[in-house]
């Protein structure tokens, strides 16, 4: 476990790479707000975090599941890590800031990808 990446995955190099192309720069990791979020648009007060399907529980994603082997750690972790992050969100929206999660599966369809991206950065609501 120790080998598990936090920062600089594959799934947030790649958005990364195409928001930097899309022309939008940003912020990583801000340590000063809640969850230090993977992306961060000060100007636009808006954050994009990145989240592995399995280890942030993606409901709707086949890569998501609780391994059959030690369930009595599996799942109070899983779910640790889904509630973190829904505290996460809720306390950097009262702090004002709009927060949008992209999952690692939906990486793949990169013209989608892109699309959602702008409309979120784009829209100043």
């Amino acid at each position: 476990m120790r080998r598990i990446r936090s920062k600089d995955t594959v799934p947030e190099l790649a958005v990364r790479r195409l928001v930097h192309s899309m022309g939008f720069r940003y912020r990583l990791h801000q340590s000063k707000l809640p969850g230090s979020p993977d992306l961060v648009f000060p100007r636009f007060r808006k954050i994009i975090q990145v989240h592995g399907c399995f280890w942030h529980s993606h409901d709707r994603c086949s890569v998501s599941h609780v391994p059959s082997s030690r369930l009595e750690y599996w799942r109070p972790k899983l779910e640790r890590n889904k509630l973190r992050d829904a505290e996460h969100i809720r306390h950097l929206a009262d702090l004002g800031w709009d927060v949008h999660v992209i999952w690692e599966c939906e990486i793949r369809d990169e013209a989608d990808l892109q699309r959602r991206i702008r409309r979120f950065l784009s829209d100043r609501a």
